[in-house]
Protein backbone atom coordinates (compact mmCIF):
# COMPACT_ATOMS: atom_id res chain seq x y z
CA UNK A 1 0.00 0.00 0.00
CA UNK A 2 2.95 2.68 0.48
CA UNK A 3 4.50 1.59 -2.63
CA UNK A 4 0.94 2.75 -3.96
CA UNK A 5 0.88 6.15 -2.09
CA UNK A 6 4.49 6.84 -3.21
CA UNK A 7 3.58 6.23 -6.59
CA UNK A 8 0.26 8.81 -6.66
CA UNK A 9 2.41 11.08 -4.55
CA UNK A 10 4.70 10.96 -8.04
CA UNK A 11 1.78 11.12 -10.40
CA UNK A 12 1.62 15.13 -9.32
CA UNK A 13 4.86 15.87 -11.09
CA UNK A 14 4.42 13.27 -13.91
CA UNK A 15 3.17 13.41 -16.71
CA UNK A 16 2.89 10.16 -17.68
CA UNK A 17 -0.66 9.05 -18.20
CA UNK A 18 -0.07 5.55 -17.31
CA UNK A 19 0.68 6.14 -13.84
CA UNK A 20 -1.88 9.40 -13.46
CA UNK A 21 -4.40 6.53 -14.78
CA UNK A 22 -2.95 3.60 -12.43
CA UNK A 23 -3.22 6.25 -9.39
CA UNK A 24 -7.02 7.58 -10.34
CA UNK A 25 -8.14 3.94 -10.53
CA UNK A 26 -6.15 3.18 -7.32
CA UNK A 27 -8.05 5.62 -5.13
CA UNK A 28 -11.35 4.74 -6.90
CA UNK A 29 -11.27 1.39 -6.01
CA UNK A 30 -10.26 2.43 -2.39
CA UNK A 31 -13.50 4.44 -2.20
CA UNK A 32 -15.95 1.94 -3.57
CA UNK A 33 -14.21 -0.52 -0.59
CA UNK A 34 -14.85 1.73 2.01
CA UNK A 35 -18.17 3.27 0.47
CA UNK A 36 -20.11 0.31 -1.39
CA UNK A 37 -23.28 1.29 -3.34
CA UNK A 38 -24.72 2.26 -6.57
CA UNK A 39 -26.16 5.61 -5.45
CA UNK A 40 -23.14 8.22 -6.94
CA UNK A 41 -21.48 8.30 -9.80
CA UNK A 42 -17.34 9.83 -9.36
CA UNK A 43 -16.53 10.68 -12.29
CA UNK A 44 -12.61 11.48 -13.52
CA UNK A 45 -12.50 12.45 -17.27
CA UNK A 46 -11.17 10.56 -19.25
CA UNK A 47 -9.41 7.44 -16.56
CA UNK A 48 -13.00 5.76 -15.08
CA UNK A 49 -15.83 6.14 -13.25
CA UNK A 50 -17.32 4.48 -10.30
CA UNK A 51 -20.27 3.84 -8.14
CA UNK A 52 -20.28 3.73 -4.69
CA UNK A 53 -22.12 5.45 -1.24
CA UNK A 54 -25.38 3.46 -0.57
CA UNK A 55 -28.43 4.82 -1.01
CA UNK A 56 -30.94 4.75 -4.22
CA UNK A 57 -29.87 2.92 -6.40
CA UNK A 58 -30.35 3.98 -10.40
CA UNK A 59 -30.81 1.40 -13.11
CA UNK A 60 -30.86 3.79 -16.21
CA UNK A 61 -29.53 7.20 -17.41
CA UNK A 62 -27.71 9.61 -14.86
CA UNK A 63 -27.52 8.46 -11.36
CA UNK A 64 -29.03 10.31 -8.29
CA UNK A 65 -25.92 11.86 -7.66
CA UNK A 66 -22.87 12.96 -9.91
CA UNK A 67 -19.11 14.34 -8.29
CA UNK A 68 -17.01 14.84 -11.38
CA UNK A 69 -13.84 16.29 -11.34
CA UNK A 70 -9.71 16.45 -13.26
CA UNK A 71 -7.12 13.68 -12.23
CA UNK A 72 -5.04 16.25 -10.48
CA UNK A 73 -8.01 16.96 -7.93
CA UNK A 74 -9.29 13.79 -7.18
CA UNK A 75 -5.38 12.75 -6.22
CA UNK A 76 -5.22 15.79 -4.32
CA UNK A 77 -8.12 15.52 -2.81
CA UNK A 78 -8.03 11.59 -2.14
CA UNK A 79 -4.46 12.11 -0.59
CA UNK A 80 -6.10 15.19 1.65
CA UNK A 81 -4.11 17.44 0.35
CA UNK A 82 -7.29 19.90 -0.66
CA UNK A 83 -10.91 20.20 1.20
CA UNK A 84 -13.60 18.83 -0.87
CA UNK A 85 -15.53 22.05 -0.36
CA UNK A 86 -12.42 23.97 -1.25
CA UNK A 87 -12.35 22.00 -4.85
CA UNK A 88 -16.21 22.59 -5.11
CA UNK A 89 -16.39 26.26 -4.37
CA UNK A 90 -13.51 26.23 -7.10
CA UNK A 91 -15.41 25.06 -9.72
CA UNK A 92 -13.09 22.05 -10.13
CA UNK A 93 -15.32 19.66 -8.61
CA UNK A 94 -18.81 19.59 -9.36
CA UNK A 95 -21.27 17.55 -7.66
CA UNK A 96 -25.00 17.50 -7.41
CA UNK A 97 -27.68 15.65 -5.98
CA UNK A 98 -28.04 13.71 -2.27
CA UNK A 99 -24.97 12.00 -1.49
CA UNK A 100 -22.26 13.71 -3.45
CA UNK A 101 -20.47 15.55 -1.21
CA UNK A 102 -17.74 12.87 -0.31
CA UNK A 103 -15.96 15.23 2.75
CA UNK A 104 -17.04 12.13 5.50
CA UNK A 105 -14.70 10.15 2.74
CA UNK A 106 -11.81 11.53 2.24
CA UNK A 107 -9.22 11.48 2.51
CA UNK A 108 -8.32 8.26 1.09
CA UNK A 109 -5.19 7.56 2.40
Amino acid sequence: MLARLDAAAAVAESPDKEDVRAAVKHFLAVLTTRAPGKSVEVRVPPYAAVQCVEGARHTRGTPPAVVETDAETWLRLARGQEAFADAQHDGRVRASGERSDLTPLLPLT
